[in-house]
């Protein structure tokens, strides 16, 4: 069972945008509060892949002010908390920071050159091993043409092997398994040395969210999961489920209460939505209900379906 996170969970906020640097935060939303994000982190060898991304988890602004208004988290100001946290290291425990930075570089370095050697020597045994099969079977057919019968005591231990190599080679597998289970995955968090939940200070007030905000709030409390709806030319796409198991069933626009809408777009939305198998979704809350951020109460929504005679 994955392990849940200390509440409220830090939301780290850079340059306008959310972020979450924490797996178990990520699990937990997503299992408990329907919130997936999207994951934007690349691996440096692979700046261009776009299929398995990683850490961190960009929220949209929507899913930070709901999970604030929750309760469950809280935003930081990342930037100027990395700052002050750092300038405010003694410097003994700075010295010591960097010491452990220096000493895990040299292990790598070490456990790099260790596998090289590695594979090095499983090149050079196969290799060995290929010359020993075929000097055998040329012995074995000189043997077949020039003697009729081997002496059975030579033949009996012509083929054995020193047991030291062997000892040092699997001496030497197990100190690498052992180095191996050091170097593990770098860690996406700043703690330690800084402290894992910053102090007051640093954090920052209810993030400021678009007019859409109520419909999300809306879809969100019905138990729907939303994503942005960028690539199907939307506000948000909604999903019965966790995305990783269903389809979306709607593309969701969001709608001014009183605002006068072109017939064409509406026609053309629901084309679009009938074309891809999901429904066009139209919703909004009254001017009250802004203000108030009421939102589960005064918001209205409406499905359309392109159908023919």
């Amino acid at each position: 069972m994955d392990s849940e996170p200390n509440l409220p969970i830090p939301v780290s906020y850079i340059e306008g945008n959310y972020f979450i640097f924490s797996v178990d935060a990520a699990t937990y939303l997503r299992r408990e509060h329907n919130i997936s994000g999207v994951l934007v982190g690349t691996l440096p060898q692979v700046p261009q892949q776009n299929v398995f991304m990683g850490l961190p988890l960009q929220l949209m602004p929507e899913e930070a002010r709901l999970l604030v208004e929750k309760g469950v988290a809280c935003i930081v100001d990342e930037v100027n908390f990395q700052k002050q946290g750092m300038q405010s290291l003694m410097e003994e425990d700075r010295k010591q920071y960097l010491k452990e930075i220096e000493s895990q570089g040299i292990e790598t370095m070490q456990l790099q050159y260790l596998r090289k050697e590695r594979q090095r020597e499983e090149a050079l045994k196969k290799i060995d091993e290929k010359k020993t099969a075929k000097a055998k079977k040329m012995k074995q057919k000189e043997q077949a043409t020039d003697a009729p019968q081997g002496d059975p005591v030579t033949s009996l231990f012509e083929d054995s092997q020193p047991s030291t190599p062997s000892r040092i080679s699997s001496r030497r597998t197990s100190t690498l398994a052992a180095v191996d289970s050091i170097m593990g995955v770098t860690p996406a968090v700043s703690h330690p040395p800084l402290p894992e939940h910053p102090p007051t200070e640093h954090l920052l007030l209810i993030p400021e969210v678009p007019s859409s905000y109520p419909l999300f709030a809306h879809l969100h409390s019905k138990g729907y999961f939303l994503s942005p709806g960028l690539r199907f030319g939307c506000q948000y796409l909604a999903y019965p489920g966790d995305s990783l198991r269903f389809h979306s069933h709607f593309l969701v626009v969001s709608a001014e209460w009183d605002e006068e809408m072109d017939l064409m777009k509406i026609i053309a939305g629901g084309r679009l939505g009938t074309g891809v198998k999901k429904g066009f979704l139209i919703g909004g809350a009254d001017k009250k209900a802004k203000k108030a951020l009421d939102t589960n109460d005064n918001v209205r929504t409406f499905s359309i379906e392109w159908a023919g005679m």
